[in-house]
């Protein structure tokens, strides 16, 4: 993990995990020097991530949702798997008789707070890298973002394709041009390609290969 966000981040960067759940990556940042921003909506999580990394001054957590406006939200909660609880309805139908998704359920929900990228920026700082793993709620968080950073990765399912690409498109409109791909958590990078060879990939990916993330950088 450290060796694929080395690519991305150097000492005193400022990250941004969106999605932080239980915090993997936000250990992973912080061995690599970073200061993080951790943005998780779910109070259970929270509460976790608030037992590990209160006592680090390096390490902001924000209580809240990311999406394209501010505001309040529904989260359907997957209670036996919460790091796949999600504010998009499109996700869990979706994942409804999907192979790979069986049993998979989310029977509660709790309204949550939903700020934006840009404002999150407004309040904490440029950063050099964003990471997005809110369960088919990518596209709108990046929506919400006016203008490009130097780096960011957005989570991507085979279930939900066209979230998938409608990101690809946004991060494009933001100027990015470089793009390349992690399955599953591999934690490995394949080539770079273009917005339009990096949508290829992903319309054409078989449909057992169910998720990554994808890294968008200009040259």
């Amino acid at each position: 993990m450290e060796a694929l966000y080395g690519h991305f981040i150097r000492p005193g960067d400022l990250v941004f995990d969106i999605g932080a759940h239980v915090g993997d990556r936000i250990r992973a940042f912080r061995r690599l020097g970073a200061r993080v921003v951790a943005v998780e909506p779910q109070p259970a999580l929270h509460r976790t991530l608030r037992t590990l990394f209160a006592r680090d001054d390096a390490v902001t957590l924000v209580a809240s949702a990311v999406g394209r406006t501010a505001g309040t939200a529904t989260m359907m909660i997957n209670v036996d798997n919460p790091t796949i609880s999600t504010l998009s309805t499109d996700f869990i139908a979706a994942s409804r008789g999907a192979a790979g998704w069986e049993g998979q359920a989310w029977p509660q929900s709790l309204d949550v707070p939903v700020t934006t990228l840009d404002a999150l920026i407004d309040e904490h700082g440029e950063p050099s890298f964003i990471k997005l793993d809110i369960e088919g709620f990518e596209a709108e968080a990046l929506a919400g973002l006016s203008h490009r950073v130097a780096a960011l990765s957005f989570e991507f399912t085979t279930i939900q394709r066209a979230v998938g690409l409608a990101a690809v498109e946004r991060c494009a409109a933001l100027g990015y041009t470089r793009f390349a791909a992690a399955l599953g958590e591999s934690q490995a990078l394949d080539a770079w390609r273009s917005a339009v060879e990096i949508a290829d990939w992903l319309t054409m990916l078989p449909h057992a290969a169910n998720s990554g993330d994808i890294y968008a950088r200009c040259e």
